[in-house]
């Protein structure tokens, strides 16, 4: 039975090289830490803080993230899709996203502060109340999410079509409300 891991620090570890060290790390911290391709699947990450870490193409299936927070880390094309949906909590804070995908998934009172997460994909999410505070999200899919009371006031680059999502009481700002209406090909000014 592999280990698992409780209050610990891993700093500057690369875990690229062999397989991860435990099952479960509960309230871990991550600084500096490469998982780059890297096979999470099955491992549990409890209330647990990644710190300028490189998760670009590791596999995820069934992986736990509860109460995740991950903060100026690298996280390229991740299927978060296949993570376990149970008790899934993430926020991500300066981190880059791009090409990953959450399709299908909830992520309720999520927050992304400062992050790219261009070519992102939210289809069939459910982002009820989630808080995206200047992010970039050119070319993100939104097709079939659930957007209710989700705030974009700071973020941009976006292109949603509200005849397919739901976005009730969603928050934009005036300078953003032309993401709204790229379907129309209409020139705003």
């Amino acid at each position: 039975m592999d280990a698992i891991f409780f209050e610990e620090e891993f700093r500057n570890i690369d875990f690229t090289i062999g397989k991860l060290l435990g099952e479960e790390y509960e309230n871990c911290i991550f600084v500096n830490c490469n998982f780059s391709k890297t096979n999470c699947s099955e491992v549990k990450f409890i209330e647990s803080e990644f710190d300028s870490c490189d998760f670009s193409g590791a596999k995820t299936l069934n992986t736990s993230f509860q109460n995740v927070k991950f903060k100026d880390c690298k996280l390229l094309g991740i299927n978060f899709e296949d993570c376990n949906p149970f008790l899934l909590s993430m926020h991500f804070d300066g981190c880059q996203l791009d090409f990953s995908s959450f399709h299908k998934l909830s992520l309720k009172q999520s927050r992304f502060t400062d992050c790219k997460l261009l070519e992102i994909d939210f289809s069939e999410s459910d982002l009820t109340t989630a808080v995206f505070d200047n992010c970039d999200l050119s070319r993100a899919i939104f097709e079939s999410t659930i957007l209710n009371k989700t705030d974009f006031t700071t973020s941009f680059n976006f292109s949603i079509n509200p005849e397919i999502n739901q976005i009730k009481k969603a928050k934009f700002s005036h300078s953003t409300l032309a993401g709204l209406l790229d379907k129309y090909d209409i020139v705003i000014e």
